[in-house]
């Protein structure tokens, strides 16, 4: 892979852009369906609006208690409601950067790129365990 700007780009970075590209439009989209789904009330959410407007200054804990809402990846269990509908987009667009590497780890081990493939390879390990909840702030 070349840092300098006049050379072209590398079949591995036009198919990790490619993918990248992809990946966040299609998540983007998914966001703002889901936000009309949700602001037009086509899709019952778990917490009514009401009920919103009256927890939303209460502090995280006392709130997640007030409305039964989930942690970590518990969420998915409340997927087809209105108000998490919009965790379909956050996801794929938090998932995606780890799919575009697990995507050039091969090509990048067959082209005899071992630093960057080591690198890539640890990106994976980092992203997965931050899904996993292993690293980062608890739930």
């Amino acid at each position: 892979m070349s840092n300098d700007p006049k050379q072209p780009l590398s079949e591995v970075e036009l198919i990790y852009a490619r993918w990248l590209d992809w990946g966040t439009r299609i998540g983007f989209v998914i966001l703002i369906a889901s936000f009309f789904a949700y602001a037009l009330e086509l899709v019952a959410p778990h917490v009514p609006l009401d009920l919103l407007a009256k927890t939303w200054t209460m502090p995280v804990r006392d709130y997640r208690t007030a409305v039964g809402a989930p942690a970590g990846w518990d969420w998915l269990d409340l997927a087809a409601r209105g108000d998490y509908l919009n965790y379909f987009g956050i996801a794929l667009i938090s998932l995606v950067t780890g799919i575009c590497y697990l995507l050039v780890l091969p090509m990048l081990f067959a082209r005899g790129e071992r630093a960057y493939a080591l690198i890539a390879a640890l990106e994976i390990l980092v992203l997965a365990a931050a899904c996993a909840g292993v690293v980062g702030a608890p739930h």
